[in-house]
Order: C-alpha cells, then structure tokens, then sequence
C-alpha cells in the first residue's frame, strides 16, 4: 500500500507542480540555481487534487493540532489552501501578508484575529523556513499561540529544520523532497544516473551552482 506522501507526490509529477530538470536548472527568486522546481498553486486547477490536498491538510490538523481554533495561511501561496481547509473545519481563517500593506489600514495580517487564538499555519511550501517563521511571528506579535504549521511539500533542507528548532514551531507536511525522488525515479520521470546531482543540490543548494 502506498503511503500519503508516495501518492500526493505522484499527483504534484503528473500535473507538474513539482519539474525536475538537473541538467537544465531553475533559477529561483534568491538566485540560487535548482534542478528542482515547486510551484504548488497549479494544484488548484485540478479539482480532484485540490480536494485530495485539502482533505488531508485538515486530516493533519485533526491528528495533530486538535486544539487550533483558527487557520491562518501565508500569502500568496497558501491563501487559497488555508481558505479551503478552514471551510472543511467549520473554523475562521486570516492570512498573513509578507509586508504590510502599504495603504488603508496597512495590515500584515487580514482577517479577525484575536489575542489569545491558537493558530495553526497552513504553508504550501517549505524551503529555508525564513518566509513562513515570519508568519509565526506576525502571529505571536498580535498575543496569539502558533500551535503548529502544516504544510504540503518540503525540500527538507537542514537550515530550515534548525530554524523551526529554534523558533519551537511544530512542522508537519504532506510530502517531502526525498519521497519526490524515489516516485520519480520508479516512473521513469528521472533515471539513476540523475539521483546523485539531485541529493548533492539539497546538502548545499547555496553554493550548488558554482560546483
């Protein structure tokens, strides 16, 4: 039987939220260069896999962080997610602006959130954790308890783990770099040859481009 993270990995490599390309890199927004590509907003143009991701999100909060009483997603990415799984849970939602807004009541968080409220975080992707312990912190900055975040894929860089360490947050996600790799090498999507390069970018995935 496969496991939740082989199937929804299977779903991200057919519809191609998740590319591989170690011979043709990606260059991504903080210049680093990457055989890998994650772009999680495509699943909302797939409706059976949008519920799919839904469903189990708000699984993983039931299981996990039965005591939340709000959901707050990080924009842009998990704005839609975050709305959707606070629906199936019957709870509010907000969601947290990477910068305040530059007019009118210049938010950093949109919604009704109260001091007190615990939180958890829906997130879509995890690299270094630095956008989403923002998040956390914006959270915290308004009296509230961040219970934990959820998210629906991770790299699983190193950095990030130290960072939510440090930040004493509870990480939970759907599917995880590692898991991409196996399904994509049993498809055929990549081959053998292909798996070392794509282990070597994750160990240093700063200083990747100039090996």
């Amino acid at each position: 039987m496969k496991t939740l993270e082989q199937i929804l990995a299977q779903k991200l490599l057919k519809i191609r939220a998740i590319k591989l390309q170690p011979a043709n890199p990606f260059t991504w927004a903080s210049g680093w260069q990457s055989p890998i590509y994650c772009d999680n907003r495509k699943t909302l143009s797939y409706p059976v896999i949008r519920n799919f991701i839904k469903l189990e999100l708000a699984r993983n909060i039931v299981e996990n962080y039965d005591d939340a009483t709000t959901i707050a997603g990080v924009a842009t990415g998990a704005i839609a997610q975050g709305a959707m799984v606070a629906e199936e849970l019957h709870l509010p939602f907000v969601y947290v602006r990477a910068t305040p807004k530059d007019h009118g009541l210049e938010n950093l968080i949109e919604g009704d959130l109260k001091p007190g409220t615990k939180v958890v975080v829906i997130e879509d992707l995890i690299s270094t954790g630095g956008s989403s312990l923002k998040a956390v912190e914006a959270i915290r900055n308004v009296g509230c308890h961040v219970v934990g975040m959820v998210a629906i894929f991770t790299y699983g860089f190193p950095i990030a783990a130290e960072k939510f360490k440090e930040a004493k947050v509870k990480l939970t996600t759907l599917c995880n770099y590692d898991t991409v790799l196996d399904e994509a090498l049993r498809t055929d999507y990549i081959d053998e040859s292909e798996i070392k390069t794509l282990q070597e970018w994750r160990k240093d995935p700063a200083n990747w481009n100039t090996k």
